[in-house]
């Protein structure tokens, strides 16, 4: 079957892979692109997809991604692996919240009680409208943060 993306590795790139497989630097993900951009290698063993993917218990179409990336992209993109832009779900409270709460925090408890907790600094920060709603895990996590 005809490959449109070949894998030659230059002796530079196929040493850093036989570093990080030896060495098992970086992730078990980074050792095992390294193992199959090896495996790829027109110049080395020149397996078949179907080969590497049954050897590393992966998709062929894994394989051709790494291909596909280490030929468009770049060798450190393919064995790194893409890095993630922003986070899944971006953060409750900007810095403007966070001294808010900490104010809060600091301040005078509520009536009838004798020292803030995580709910009630929550319940109050949806209350002052700072957030539409926040858990009291968050609240906790961000007061960590903070000590």
């Amino acid at each position: 079957m005809y490959k449109k993306y070949i894998v030659r590795l230059s002796d530079e790139e196929r040493g850093i892979c036989q570093e990080v497989i030896k060495r098992l630097k970086g992730s078990s993900q980074k050792a095992r692109r390294a193992q199959i951009l090896l495996k790829a290698d027109v110049d080395g063993p020149g397996w078949p997809d179907a080969k590497i993917a049954e050897a590393f218990d992966c998709r062929v179409q894994t394989i051709e991604n790494l291909r596909k990336r280490l030929v468009t992209e770049s060798f450190e993109l393919a064995l790194d692996g893409q890095k993630r832009q922003a986070p899944p779900t971006p953060p409750k409270l900007d810095g403007e919240g966070e001294a808010k709460l900490i104010a809060m925090r600091l301040g005078k408890p509520p009536a009838g009680y004798g020292h803030w907790t995580l709910q009630l600094l929550a319940d109050e920060l949806v209350a002052l409208e700072v957030v539409d709603s926040i858990s009291h895990e968050t609240v906790r996590k961000t007061l960590k943060k903070m000590a």
